[in-house]
């Protein structure tokens, strides 16, 4: 067997995992692990570095059916090393006395529940996932690693009204636990001992008592009906072209999605809805003020950014998906801009039939696959004495192109999600 021991956080450890220590003849664990644990003088010790060469110098003791103790911190099953011995030497190998995770410490320190919170793991991975993550939900905590720490997240998140709570070294003496604004956190240097990172909305930070942990369900309905939003003159998304262009977009938390020429947002409150970050670009003021209303109103955070495609476009993060409505001259502009940044997709609704050939070479010509259909609907209708009629609405051609080869899409715990 291999004992996993979880080290919390400054707990001393329980007296069955230090007598699995005091018994091994292989101890692997963090350079203050070993220093800190009550290791054999005559036990080999591996420092984790390299995952690799620790997982071969393990195998070789099991072999031998020389005990071997791993030392981890916090909850080793937890975004922790649990996962690569199991895959390695089979789950019923393993031995794990869990302590208690630097997640469950910080939210503790805060006098916080946690149950409604999603934890992301930028550590080894890409901080683009925690930044979507963050800006979707209100109450987040970020694993952090090299060149993915407080100030990096900081930085991509200055402008967004979040609260950053940087825990470090959580259970010494040196313990730190700092609120600060993310531009604050990406003006300094935090060193290496930050343990985690609070992302938070303050205003929605206590939540609502919950039954199943995690971020909440997805939306119980979608498409919905225009009267659900604040807009001029209908000009909005007609609910069944919007149904196919969230099939088609596919929004989901950890991604960010585009709405271009947003109008009243609808579909940009639609994939907040489902859990992506979603930046909403808007030209006229007062559909800047509605879409901050139909955001506010159904209760997801859209950031929107005032100014015209595509030049409004330059300062935004690459996008995994991008909806563009509306259709003047700039169109295939638009949408070639949108094409060559977008990781997974565009999706294009257009009413007007002579738009159709530029934007579908502007797709094609970024390189992605393109396909289309005219969407034509009627509606129930009353008329005087109990009958129905069908009232036929604008037929709208709705195009869509997808990166080919499609950009890796991994399930959300390969990109460190937690919900």
């Amino acid at each position: 067997m291999i004992t996993v021991v979880g080290t919390g956080t400054g707990a001393p450890l329980p007296p069955e995992a230090a007598a699995a220590v005091a018994g091994a003849r292989l101890v692997v664990g963090g350079r203050r692990h070993l220093a800190a644990a009550p290791v054999p003088p005559d036990a080999e010790r591996v420092v984790l570095g390299t995952l690799a060469p620790a997982l071969d110098v393990i195998e070789r003791h099991l072999d031998r059916r020389s005990p071997v103790v791993v030392l981890a911190s916090g909850d080793p099953g937890f975004f922790g090393i649990v996962r690569a011995l199991a895959e390695r030497f089979g789950s019923e190998a393993l031995d794990v006395r869990p302590g208690v995770s630097s997640v469950a410490t910080a939210f503790a320190r805060l006098g916080l529940t946690w149950d409604d919170a999603v934890v992301v793991s930028a550590h080894g991975r890409a901080l683009r996932t925690a930044v979507n993550v963050c800006r979707a939900r209100p109450k987040v905590a970020v694993l952090t690693g090299p060149g993915a720490g407080p100030a990096e997240l900081g930085a991509a998140l200055d402008g967004d009204a979040r609260v950053l709570v940087v825990a470090s070294a959580l259970g010494s003496p040196d313990e730190r636990v700092e609120r600060v604004t993310p531009a604050e956190a990406a003006g300094r240097d935090w060193g290496p001992a930050v343990s985690v990172v609070l992302c938070l909305d303050e205003t929605r930070a206590l939540g609502a008592v919950r039954t199943v942990a995690g971020p909440p369900a997805g939306p119980a309905g979608w498409a919905l009906d225009e009267a659900e939003f604040a807009h001029r003159d209908s000009m909005i998304t007609k609910f069944e072209v919007r149904a196919l262009a969230l099939a088609r977009l596919g929004p989901r938390l950890g991604e960010l999605v585009w709405d271009v020429g947003a109008g009243s947002g609808s579909v940009a409150v639609e994939c907040a809805r489902f859990g992506a970050a979603v930046t909403a670009v808007e030209k006229t003021p007062d559909g800047v003020e509605r879409i901050r209303a139909n955001a506010a109103a159904h209760g997801v955070d859209v950031r929107v950014v005032h100014g015209e495609a595509p030049t409004a476009l330059s300062g935004l993060g690459d996008p995994d998906a991008v909806f563009v409505g509306g259709g003047g001259r700039e169109l295939p502009a638009v949408v070639a801009a949108c094409a060559a940044r977008a990781r997974r997709t565009v999706v294009v609704a257009m009413a007007a039939l002579d738009r159709v050939p530029a934007a579908r070479a502007a797709l094609t010509g970024a390189g992605l696959d393109c396909d289309g259909v005219l969407v034509q609907s009627s509606r129930l209708a009353p008329l005087p004495g109990d009958v129905t009629r069908l009232a036929a609405t604008n037929p709208v051609f709705l195009l869509w192109g997808v990166r080919n080869p499609v950009h890796p899409v991994y399930p959300l715990y390969r990109e460190g999600v937690a919900q």
